[in-house]
C-alpha cells in the first residue's frame, strides 16, 4: 500500500520532514522538543529501539507501518545519544529545555533584582545551559574535559558581569524615574544571556575552527576536514544563540508591563506570579523550536567556497557539514 502524504515511507536515520524549508525544519525540531518524550518508559524505550533494529536487519514483523518506525525513531533520538548510545539524564535533553528552563527564565525576569540575585539566576542559567550542551554535544572525536569548562567559565563571567554592570549603571542614572528604572531592570537579561551564548558557542568550539569539521558528498562520505564550513557553522549557531533568548527575555516584560497596570491585577497581586511564569513558559516553548528551525542541521556549501584542496577531493558541486544545536 503506498504510504500517505502525512506519513512518508520510512527511512532510517533522516528526518521525517524536508529540511530545505523552514516549516519542514520546523516540524522536525518540534518533534526533537516534545516534552511528552520525557515521560517514555523504559520498557517503551527498549521496544522502540528492538523495532529499529529489526527494520535495520530486515526482520520486522508484519503489520508494521511507517507512522510507528517514525515514532519509534523519534523516541529514541530524544533519550538517547547517538554517538555514546547511552541514555542523556532527562534535565539536559532537548525535550526538557523547556520544562527545566522555564523557572529559571521566570527568576531571571523577576522585578527587583538584587545584585546577590541577579548573580544566582545568571550562574543557574547558564549552568543548565552548559549541561544541556555537554549532553547533546558531538562526541564522535574527542574532546577535552578543559575546553567545556572554558565554556562554562566564560559564559557564566561574561553574564554575571554584563548583567551587574548593567543594573548598576542603571541604579545610578539618577535621572530616570524608580518606575522607569524597574521597566529597563526587566530587559537587562536579555544582553547578558545573548552575549554569554555567544562566548559558549566560541569556547566551546573553538577547536573545531582550528581543527576544521568534516564535510560529507552526496553519499555521506568524508571528503575532508574544512576550517571554513567550520566558521560557517560556528556563526550561524552562534546567531540562533542571540535569537533564542530574544522573544524569551525581551516579550514577557512587555506584557507584564502592560497586564500589571490592569485593575484585576491590581486588586489580585497574588496571581502576578502564575501568569509570569505562564508568559515565560509560552514565549519559551514557542520560540524554541522557530529559533533552531533558522537553519537545517545538516546544512549544505558550495564546494567552490571551500578549502581548494577539499574542492580537487570531489566531484561534486555541494557537500554537506553538521552545524549543531
Amino acid at each position: 500500500m503506498a504510504e500517505s502524504a502525512a506519513c512518508p515511507a520510512f527511512q532510517l536515520g533522516r528526518p521525517r520532514y524536508d529540511q530545505t524549508s523552514f516549516l519542514g525544519r520546523l516540524r522536525h525540531f518540534l518533534d526533537i522538543i516534545d516534552p511528552s518524550t520525557l515521560f517514555v518508559s523504559e520498557k517503551e524505550l527498549k521496544e522502540c529501539v528492538k523495532l529499529l533494529d529489526d527494520y535495520k536487519h530486515g526482520t520486522l514483523p508484519p503489520g508494521v507501518c511507517s507512522d510507528q518506525l517514525w515514532e519509534a525513531q523519534k523516541i529514541k533520538q530524544a533519550i538517547i545519544h547517538p554517538d555514546t548510545g547511552e541514555k542523556i539524564f532527562m534535565p539536559f535533553r532537548m525535550s526538557g529545555y523547556v520544562p527545566f528552563g522555564t523557572p529559571i527564565v521566570i527568576g531571571l525576569l523577576l522585578p527587583n533584582q538584587t545584585v546577590m540575585s541577579t548573580i544566582i539566576w545568571q550562574w543557574l542559567n547558564q549552568s543548565h545551559n552548559a549541561c544541556v550542551n555537554y549532553a547533546n554535544r558531538n562526541a564522535t572525536k574527542p574532546t577535552p574535559t578543559s575546553k567545556f569548562l572554558q565554556g562554562y567559565v566564560g559564559a557564566v563571567t561574561s553574564a554575571v558581569s554584563i548583567a551587574v554592570g548593567l543594573n548598576v549603571l542603571i541604579q545610578k542614572a539618577n535621572k530616570l524615574s524608580p518606575a522607569t528604572r524597574m521597566i529597563i531592570q526587566r530587559f537587562v537579561p536579555f544582553p547578558a544571556v545573548a552575549s554569554a551564548n555567544i562566548c559558549n558557542v566560541a569556547l566551546m568550539r573553538h577547536n573545531e575552527l582550528s581543527e576544521g569539521i568534516d564535510v560529507l558528498d552526496n553519499n555521506g562520505s568524508v571528503v575532508g576536514s574544512s576550517k571554513i564550513a567550520a566558521r560557517h557553522a560556528i556563526m550561524e549557531t552562534a546567531f540562533t544563540r542571540v535569537v533564542l533568548p530574544m522573544p524569551i527575555f525581551v516579550l514577557p516584560p512587555i506584557i507584564m508591563s502592560y497586564l500589571e497596570r490592569l485593575r484585576f491585577l491590581q486588586r489580585n497581586r497574588r496571581l502576578m506570579l502564575p501568569i509570569h511564569s505562564v508568559v515565560c513558559l509560552v514565549t519559551f516553548g514557542l520560540s524554541l523550536p522557530v529559533a533552531i528551525s533558522l537553519f537545517p542541521q545538516m546544512a549544505q556549501i558550495e564546494v567552490s567556497r571551500l578549502e581548494p584542496e577539499i574542492a580537487m577531493a570531489t566531484d561534486c558541486k555541494v557537500l554537506t557539514y553538521n552545524k549543531g544545536l
